[in-house]
């Protein structure tokens, strides 16, 4: 079995207006960098739509339809106020809700070891019923509760190493004891929650806080001493990475000072404790990233350990 790429050309037709930092390029780039010779044996599938039933295991259908009818015919519209459709913009996001139900049906059904899904707009920030943070769906969300009610496992995990953390993505598990959130962010930043203090239901939400200008050594040494073992300790048996590279040094919107061997290395660590809970089975989505460079290597580098597993 070989890794997967999910990607849709739609994706690229969600314009968020001239200087935004969640603009396609981001897409483009990682594209761009995933055509070179070491990942020739990426298995590229196309993104489906996601159905309204996938989205309604996490969105409620009166916030899905207010979101569609904020889609303009034309030009732009602010959804808050760093949140901005496009006529494009319904049809990505229901391709990047989709493609993360796809890799999970792949990957559990055994056509692929695990997936990457390079799609946007990203997903994390997305509450059950508020956009907000570049986000409309909340696709790891919507992939993790299509896991458990298409192949009937108890236990999903999300683990979100982006530079924020994700607000909607704890929203959806905190009450739910089969579903378990672990977040390394920064803060203070937006959105503002994430404290270490926010256990869930049952313990199944691991919030690791990370100062400003905390590097490889804090953030390797809250994944060691908490993450991990607390991951583990859940035994996943279908692993979620929300793949966020904005806390990399050259990232432009917060300060963490991540590398690109950074997100290798937590990648494998990942894939280890899947290898032991899950039979391996990862299906990663793109969140943020925003230093167009360091986003294509840091991608590559996330891609290139899932390939190595």
């Amino acid at each position: 079995m070989v890794t997967g790429l999910y990607s849709h050309s739609a994706c690229l037709s969600h314009d968020t207006g001239e200087g935004h930092p969640e603009c396609a390029d981001r897409l483009r780039v990682i594209l761009a960098r995933l055509e070179g010779e070491e990942f020739l044996y990426l298995d590229r599938r196309e993104a489906p739509r996601a159905t309204p039933a996938q989205i309604s295991r996490v969105h409620p259908g009166a916030y899905v339809d207010q979101v569609m009818a904020a889609i303009p015919a034309r030009g732009l519209n602010y959804v808050d106020g760093d949140t901005v459709v496009s006529p494009g913009s319904g049809e990505a996001a229901l391709r990047a809700a989709g493609a993360v139900c796809a890799a999970v049906d792949a990957v559990m059904g055994g056509e692929l070891r695990n997936a990457f899904c390079a799609v946007r707009p990203p997903g994390h920030h997305a509450e059950p019923d508020q956009a907000m943070g570049f986000c409309l769906f909340n696709n790891v969300a919507i992939g993790a509760t299509h896991a458990r009610d298409r192949w009937g496992i108890q236990r999903v995990a999300v683990v979100d190493f982006d530079v924020h953390h994700g607000n909607g993505t704890q929203a959806a598990f905190e009450s739910d004891a089969g579903l378990f959130y672990a977040s390394t962010h920064q803060m203070p930043l937006y959105p503002g929650t994430g404290a270490a203090g926010e256990h869930g239901v049952a313990g199944n939400i691991v919030n690791l806080p990370l100062r400003p200008y905390a590097g490889s050594s804090e953030f390797r040494a809250a994944c060691e001493r908490s993450l991990l073992p607390k991951l583990e300790q859940f035994a996943p048996e279908l692993l979620i990475v929300s793949a966020g590279f904005d806390a990399h040094v050259a990232d432009p919107l917060a300060q963490l000072q991540l590398t690109d061997q950074d997100y290798y290395w937590i990648t494998e660590k990942l894939l280890q404790v899947a290898s032991r809970t899950a039979q391996g089975r990862v299906v990663s989505a793109l969140e943020g990233g925003y230093d167009l460079p360091a986003l294509a290597s840091a991608t590559a580098a996330h891609v290139r350990a899932l390939m190595l597993a």
